[in-house]
């Protein structure tokens, strides 16, 4: 087997945490030329991979969905790892001409699958090391691997200094979330930060262009409003410098626990345990367990019941405000 394509095109916390498992597949097929198929927003996570292909596509439409299958028959694959798992990602998988199909649902086009059936039983990621073990793959790595090339170390060394951080001495908090999903917005974060200053630690708002508003009105003037600063590689780099962070379920939160800290994350009423961040299970603070079909109204009711004196015990019990 020489010639291999991997399938992962979003969102940004499954391509985070498909990062180990890319790696376990390099590894496994150590030699042969491995293709990467993404979109055009997740290729530069992978820019300083060695040895790796990046084939950049959009994610939607027909026309599209057209040329990628006649480009994979084109390029013939003996080998297809899809770790989409949806219609599309199988359609492309059942007109590839590839001899081997690995993927997370027992049924055709796959040759290669885990032997139960796929109900969203476990973790994303649990399960995808299943599936990678059905095609003789071990997955070694539990955490997400984001390296930083060196003119990256040097921005974020550079504007830390400029900012007079210190490392640990500053805690990184993400208040945002999918547009789609308010449900996932924890309504206290100003008084999280107030806390925080007042026990010596500074404050960094992280967010794209959506949280500016909503970062400008929490910031204060001794914080430091980074909204729009960092890409995903230097986000990550960012946070191997921090003390903790306190994110939503968002993107950021999975990105963050590529940085081997704590990641404390904020879960409403979206199932935690089959989305937390990689290695960060512990660290998980949820106003339920799980409760199926819990939207709207109701959801964002969950999340306002998580007080901020549950989140800072959390803080407490892990000794991330322990300054010396």
């Amino acid at each position: 087997m020489n010639n291999i394509l991997v399938i992962k095109f979003g969102a940004l916390g499954d391509v985070v945490m498909a990062t180990p498992l890319l790696d376990a597949i390099m590894r496994h097929h150590a030699g042969a030329a491995v293709t990467l198929m993404t979109t055009p927003a997740f290729a530069p996570i992978f820019a300083a991979w060695p040895n790796l292909t990046v084939h950049e596509t959009p994610r939607h439409g027909f026309m599209n969905m057209v040329a990628l299958g006649r480009w994979i028959r084109r390029q013939r694959f003996s080998r297809i790892y899809d770790l989409q798992g949806n219609d599309r990602s199988a359609l492309l998988c059942a007109l590839s001409g590839a001899a081997e199909r690995v993927g997370n649902h027992t049924r055709f086009p796959y040759t290669h699958h885990p032997t139960e059936r796929w109900r969203g039983q476990s973790h994303i990621f649990e399960r995808l090391c299943a599936v990678l073990a059905a095609a003789g793959i071990t997955v070694t790595a539990q955490t997400p691997l984001l390296p930083a090339d060196a003119a990256t170390t040097t921005r974020v060394r550079t504007w830390l200094a400029l900012h007079a951080l210190e490392p640990r001495r500053f805690v990184l908090l993400h208040a945002g979330a999918s547009a789609l999903r308010p449900d996932k917005r924890w309504p206290h974060f100003a008084l999280l930060a107030g806390r925080l200053r007042h026990a010596g630690m500074r404050v960094i708002w992280l967010g794209a262009a959506p949280e500016r508003a909503l970062n400008a009105t929490l910031s204060s003037a001794t914080d430091i409003d980074a909204t729009g600063l960092f890409d995903i590689i230097a986000l990550a780099e960012l946070g191997r410098h921090a003390r903790c962070a306190v994110t939503n379920d968002s993107g950021p939160m999975h990105v963050l626990a590529a940085a081997a800290i704590p990641v404390f994350g904020l879960f409403g009423p979206s199932d935690w345990r089959r989305n937390h961040a990689l290695g960060q299970a512990a660290r998980v603070i949820a106003c339920v367990d799980h409760v199926p079909g819990y939207r709207g109204q109701r959801s964002a009711d969950c999340l306002a019941r998580l007080d901020v004196d549950r989140v800072w015990s959390a803080l407490e019990r892990e000794g991330v405000l322990e300054i010396s």
